[in-house]
């Protein structure tokens, strides 16, 4: 990973950019897509100004702390899955959510970059940013219990299993979130997260 100016990071197989407005159709082309939203279909966008009220608070992230989601495209073609060089793939990145004292790790891609690795990438540059910049607040990620492929990615990327119950604010009685974190967290931080929708 190069970093610099945390707002434009690369890594071997992507170009990671803060979000901007100007990202608007590219990514409700790829949050209103239901294959991205296959563990979680209610979270599936169903409007663009939903989507623009996401990226105004990631610019809300990156002014008040340096740091916020990016927009991932891809610095060359990816063979076999039909996605082209300086195509929008996915976003993500590490962010303090408004009312939480910790980096909220979060990332979503399209499914025809699922299983490239690219998921990885954008991770590794996330943690090390969110290290680099604040290494005193906590890196976390919430997720639920049934998505295999985060859960694995949770913890190639270092972090392990703090917490996991129900998961507050889904309207499956049934789901379970965990949560990983980066460090060994205490219970009123552990219970902060664990009713955060």
């Amino acid at each position: 990973m190069s970093t610099g100016d945390l707002r434009h990071v690369t890594t071997p197989r992507l170009r990671l950019d803060a979000v901007v407005p100007e990202d608007l159709d590219a990514h409700y082309a790829l949050l209103s897509d239901p294959g991205t939203w296959a563990h979680l279909p209610e979270g599936r966008h169903t409007a663009p100004e939903q989507t623009a009220e996401g990226i105004a608070h990631s610019q809300r992230h990156w002014a008040r702390d340096g740091l916020g989601y990016w927009t991932a495209r891809l610095l060359e073609d990816l063979p076999g899955t039909g996605l082209d060089a300086g195509e929008v793939v996915g976003t993500g990145g590490c962010a303090i959510r408004e009312g939480t004292s910790w980096w909220n790790l979060y990332y979503r891609f399209t499914p025809p970059a699922w299983g490239q690795g690219l998921a990885a990438e954008l991770v590794a540059a996330a943690v090390d940013a969110a290290h680099e910049l604040r290494p005193e607040v906590p890196v976390v990620a919430y997720l639920l219990e049934h998505n295999g492929r985060s859960k694995g990615r949770a913890e190639r990327a270092g972090l392990r299993l703090v917490w996991r119950g129900p998961d507050a604010g889904n309207p499956d009685p049934d789901a379970v979130r965990l949560v990983y974190a980066d460090r060994d967290l205490d219970d009123g931080t552990i219970a902060r997260i664990a009713a955060h929708d």
